[in-house]
C-alpha cells in the first residue's frame, strides 16, 4: 500500500462525516496542505451518535463517537477515507474552575488500518447556561454569549424536550421569548449556548487548530516504514516547573508507535512548565 504522506492521498476518494459544516475548515485546509478535495455524504445525520442538547446521549466516549461517525460516512459513501470530530466541554484539567473546549478531529483509513488523530484544547468558548425570568435577562445572556453570530437555544425547562433551536436574529429571540414567558404560570426560560459548529465561530476556531494538529501527525512518517501518522499512545512524563522544578501534569514526554511495524519511540515536546501550571507553586 501507499505510505508516504506524499502519496498517501493519491486516488484515494476522501469524506468529512459532518452535518454542521465542518467542511468549510477541514475541507478548506486538506485542500491547502494536501491540494486533495473532500466531500461531504448527502442526508448524513451525525445527530444520531449524540447531541450537545442531551436530546441524544453521546455514542460511547469522545473518541468512539468520532470513530462511529467516520466508519458511517464510510458506509455510505463507499469512500478510502473518512475524517470526523467531536467536540467536549468540562472543567479544564490543569485550571479546573475554567470551562475548556476539548476537540478531536480523526481520520480513518480501515482498509490499510491506520487512524490518525489531532486535538485542540482552549478555554477561550462561549459554552454557558442560565434560568432566566424576564426579556431583559434573554437580552443580557444573549449578548454575553456573542449572539446572533453565536447561536441560543431556548427551553421551557432544563429538562424539557421540547427545544428551539435556529434562532437567527434579535427579533426572532424576542417574539419567542415573549410567547413563551406568556403563560402565567411560567417564570422561568432555561437558555444555553449553541455548540453546533456551525452555530459556534468560537468552536470551529477550536475545530481548525485540532485539523492543524492531525495534518502535523499525518505528516509524521515512521522512520522505518514511511507509513502516515507516527502518533502518540501513552504519556509518560510530564515538563517540570520552570520556578521549583517538580514534576507537573503538562504532558512533557510521550510513546509514539507506528500503526504499521509497530516500531516505539520516545519524544520530549517542550521544556518547562510554567508556575501557574504546577501543583506545589500554585496549589
Amino acid at each position: 500500500m501507499e505510505k508516504s504522506k506524499d502519496t498517501y492521498f493519491k486516488n484515494k476518494k476522501v469524506v468529512i462525516a459532518t452535518m454542521h459544516e465542518k467542511e468549510k475548515v477541514i475541507g478548506k485546509l486538506f485542500k491547502e496542505r494536501f491540494g486533495i478535495e473532500t466531500s461531504v455524504p448527502g442526508n448524513f445525520n451525525t445527530d444520531i451518535f449524540g447531541t450537545f442538547t442531551r436530546d441524544v446521549k453521546r455514542s460511547g466516549d469522545q473518541l468512539e463517537a468520532a470513530r462511529k461517525k467516520a466508519l458511517s460516512a464510510l458506509e455510505t459513501t463507499g469512500a478510502d477515507i473518512a475524517i470526523a470530530s467531536e467536540g467536549s466541554f468540562s472543567p479544564h484539567p490543569n485550571f479546573p474552575h475554567s470551562i475548556s473546549n476539548l476537540e478531536l478531529v480523526l481520520l480513518l483509513d480501515i482498509k490499510n488500518n491506520i487512524e490518525v488523530r489531532g486535538h485542540a484544547r482552549t478555554t477561550n468558548t462561549n459554552y454557558a447556561h442560565k434560568k432566566v425570568s424576564s426579556l431583559e435577562e434573554v437580552i443580557s445572556f444573549a449578548k454575553e454569549t456573542g449572539f446572533p453570530e453565536h447561536g441560543i437555544i431556548v427551553r421551557r425547562s432544563d429538562s424539557s424536550r421540547k427545544i428551539y433551536k435556529d434562532i437567527q436574529t434579535w427579533e426572532d429571540l424576542e417574539a419567542l421569548s415573549k410567547k413563551l414567558f406568556v403563560p402565567f404560570f411560567k417564570k422561568t426560560l432555561f437558555l444555553e449556548t449553541d455548540m453546533r459548529a456551525h452555530r459556534n465561530p468560537s468552536r470551529m476556531k477550536v475545530i481548525e487548530q485540532a485539523t492543524i494538529d492531525l495534518i502535523k501527525n499525518i505528516n509524521t512518517t515512521c522512520s522505518d516504514c514511511g507509513t502516515v501518522g507516527f502518533s502518540k499512545i501513552q504519556f509518560l512524563k510530564g515538563l517540570p516547573c520552570s520556578s521549583c522544578g517538580l514534576e507537573t501534569d503538562v504532558p512533557g514526554v510521550f510513546l509514539y508507535q507506528c500503526q504499521n511495524c509497530k516500531k516505539e519511540e520516545e519524544r520530549k515536546e517542550g521544556d518547562f512548565a510554567q508556575p501557574k501550571e504546577c501543583a506545589f507553586c500554585n496549589p
